[in-house]
């Protein structure tokens, strides 16, 4: 078994997803500030950059299976950044959905782990959503 070792690097990228995730929605929030949303994406990136490390996230990035995703991510980025931020966002959005749709059956099974929100997660139309996706896992 692989154990996960949390050290002050991973600690940091963490700290800087959560703070690019944070900046994005408050982006989202002020009506679509475009500085705002590309700070939250810079933060994000160099937040999984550092978290699983930069050889690992240049190549889940650049596998040969999430081409489709980087590309729409990257272009969301060009849009956010000359500011263009809505189409920006639904672009980055699509490109989030394509490169992670591989780790929503691990999402769901940690949902439903929590004590309160774990209840909604469980329920029978929730857990159809999350199954449609098991066939899709990618291993990383």
């Amino acid at each position: 078994m692989v154990s996960f070792e949390m050290n002050d690097r991973k600690k940091i990228g963490l700290g800087l997803t959560g703070f690019g995730v944070f900046f994005s929605f408050l982006g989202i929030i002020f009506f679509f500030d475009k500085g705002l949303i590309a700070i939250g994406n810079i933060l994000f990136f160099s937040g999984v950059a550092l978290t699983i490390g930069l050889k690992s996230s240049l190549q889940f990035f650049m596998k040969r299976s999430n081409y489709k995703g980087t590309a729409a991510f990257g272009a969301g980025f060009f849009f956010v950044v000359i500011g263009w931020p809505i189409i920006g966002m639904i672009l980055e959005a699509y490109g989030f959905i394509v490169l992670f749709s591989g780790f929503w059956p691990t999402l769901s099974v940690f949902l439903q782990k929590i004590p309160i929100l774990g209840w909604i997660f469980q329920q029978p139309f929730v857990r159809s959503f999350f199954d449609s996706y098991r066939g899709k896992r990618v291993p990383v």
